[in-house]
């Protein structure tokens, strides 16, 4: 029988573009703990840009294009915390992002951005939608226990296939 960690295995070793690997860990993370909406985001503290390098939606969330970092409480608590962010209603999403109104059209009210940190410091965040309500305890205990190190091992097979 083939875990849902075995199988993400196979593909993230048999991955030779970067969407491959990431796709490798969207399917892990919706096996896990289910999500309408994925996507990964880079940043650079350097340029203090954001950018989507992963997308399950690419019509409502493209990959292309950069977006300036806001530090506000969702910055301190995810990127200089390296603390995961989760909200489990529409409300609770509205007070940190601004595309609130898009993500309740899409039939997501819950996310969770899950940090990636190597070295010390934060490359990107995973982030997951789904219904309201839907990432309960257990689901953010099982992303923080099983997609935590496959997350990092995306990103760093992403950054080895860019060169």
């Amino acid at each position: 029988m083939t875990t849902p960690l075995s199988q993400f295995n196979a593909d993230l070793s048999a991955a030779s573009t970067a969407d491959a690997a990431q796709a490798a860990l969207h399917r892990l993370a919706d096996t896990l703990i289910g999500a309408k909406l994925f996507t990964v985001m880079t940043v650079d503290m350097e340029t203090e840009l954001a950018s989507r390098s992963y997308t399950s939606d690419p019509e409502s969330y493209p990959t292309s294009g950069t977006k300036p970092i806001t530090r506000n409480s969702w910055f301190n608590h995810v990127h200089d915390e390296h603390k995961m962010f989760v909200a489990n209603t529409l409300a609770d999403i509205a007070d940190v992002f601004p595309d609130h109104e898009l993500i309740g059209s899409l039939g997501c009210g819950s996310v969770i951005n899950l940090p990636v940190v190597h070295k010390g410091e934060l490359i990107a965040t995973v982030n997951m939608l789904d219904a309201e309500q839907h990432y309960t305890p257990e689901r953010q205990q099982i992303a923080l226990e099983q997609l935590t190190l496959p997350a990092l091992a995306t990103l760093l097979t992403v950054a080895q296939l860019e060169g």
